[in-house]
């Protein structure tokens, strides 16, 4: 393990060197070749590469919202054959020396956001603020501060390999990892990885109560998340905000209003149905998602990397004193932006990625008690083999494609 020290607020970072892997053994993987362009390969099986690693063998990986700004091609730090994705679950096949609270055969939950456990951040449970696991001085540079390392999600975000392959290296298993019952099937317990945590942490970060109305801008697998958190906290309305109808329906069906916003303005829709506004607002969408000329063609033009405009929204319709959440990825800079109103109105406004470990041993628990069932957002399962067509029918909306399930084990349709 290399350590190096470059200012006094990271007196350590860890940087983990070049992955090793098994000269002799392969594995399948979905590699990113540029825009649009994934391509299901045999490669070189993972192996432990330092003290503290462990290699996971994939039951079960997905698409997630965020990854097809990778496919797009609209985030950088991406490199030919990197392996995507940041949701994964499987069985542990080796594990390095340092590990102490795995062993051989476990099951487990590969978190999404890397972290160290040891650092002000991780001992704060502020988990994907972690100063020591992402050197990317690239990063550092845009944003002022390190961030922790996230799998699958380029080299601005420590370059990890991710879980869209049959094998995965963990690093620092032990703060990483989380074993699952054998009661649970897959699809329960994977999401832990990422979107039912980070539903809950938009919840939190909004601080949702009882008695709450909460407007969530997106019905994708998130929102969707947000949207059945804000419902088990005890929200008196939940308004789910998209324009694709199957999604709209699947909020319905959790007991939300809904706003199409192809067929209404939704910060009038809003004022019209909640008198002083929701006292609460999620963002659960995104950077990539222009509605006006202008945002398009500034982005067109690489005048802003975002586009505010459901940012902007979100600030219109909060009540006086509101709270609002942004879970939805947001890269670099844009235009427009009302500061003026989110000043004024006396917002607060919070947004961070996701904090795993903060929360998956409790939402875990829910789940066993069968309080909550977040299998409702999973429309298809698919060979990892497929992975390509997977991609493009996740990325399309093809076939109400809401969630799907890549399984290693399965065999590619013959349709």
């Amino acid at each position: 393990m290399q350590t190096v020290q470059p200012t006094d607020d990271y007196p350590i970072i860890i940087k983990y060197t070049k992955p090793k892997t098994h000269p002799n053994q392969k594995m399948v993987a979905i590699e990113w070749h540029g825009d649009q362009d994934m391509r299901v390969v045999e490669r070189p099986k993972v192996m432990i590469t330092e003290p503290k690693d462990c290699v996971v063998r994939i039951t079960s990986t997905t698409i997630c919202g965020s990854d097809l700004h990778l496919y797009h091609n609209e985030f950088a730090g991406l490199e030919k054959k990197d392996v995507l994705g940041h949701e994964c679950m499987g069985i542990i096949d080796e594990i390095g020396p340092d590990v102490r609270d795995f062993k051989v055969g476990d099951r487990v939950v590969v978190s999404a956001v890397i972290c160290c456990g040891e650092c002000n951040y991780c001992k704060r449970g502020e988990i994907s603020l972690c100063n020591h696991t992402n050197p990317s001085k690239e990063l550092e540079s845009m944003y002022g501060h390190r961030l922790s390392g996230i799998f699958g999600y380029s080299h601005l975000l420590g370059g990890y390999d991710g879980g869209q392959a049959e094998y995965i290296r963990v690093p620092l298993a032990d703060k990483t990892c989380l074993k699952v019952p054998d009661t649970l099937k897959d699809e329960q317990v994977l999401f832990l990885s990422d979107i039912a945590c980070t539903g809950w942490h938009a919840n939190e970060l909004a601080e949702v109560k009882q008695g709450d109305v909460v407007a969530i801008w997106g019905s994708g697998p998130v929102g969707l998340m947000a949207q059945m958190w804000a419902k088990f906290r005890g929200a008196s309305r939940v308004i789910a905000i998209d324009n694709v109808p199957n999604r709209l329906a699947v909020s319905e069906k959790l007991g939300c209003e809904v706003i199409n916003f192809e067929q209404t303005d939704p910060v009038n829709e809003l004022k019209r149905r909640v008198k002083g506004g929701p006292d609460v607002c999620i963002e659960a969408v995104g950077f990539r998602f222009p509605k006006s000329l202008i945002h398009k063609v500034e982005r067109f033009a690489r005048l802003e990397t975002d586009s505010p405009q459901v940012l902007t929204e979100c600030i219109l319709s909060c009540k006086k004193g509101g709270r609002m959440a942004v879970v939805g990825d947001y890269y670099a800079y844009c235009n427009h932006f009302p500061i003026g109103p989110l000043m004024e109105k006396y917002i607060t406004f919070r947004g961070s990625q996701v904090f795993v470990q903060k929360y998956w041993k409790e939402l875990l628990g829910y789940i066993e008690q069968g309080k909550v069932d977040p299998t409702f957002v999973v429309t298809h399962t698919m060979s990892l083999r497929e992975g390509d067509k997977a991609y493009r029918m996740f990325d399309r909306k093809e076939d109400n494609c809401l969630k799907i399930l890549l399984k290693p084990d399965l065999k590619p349709s013959t349709v």
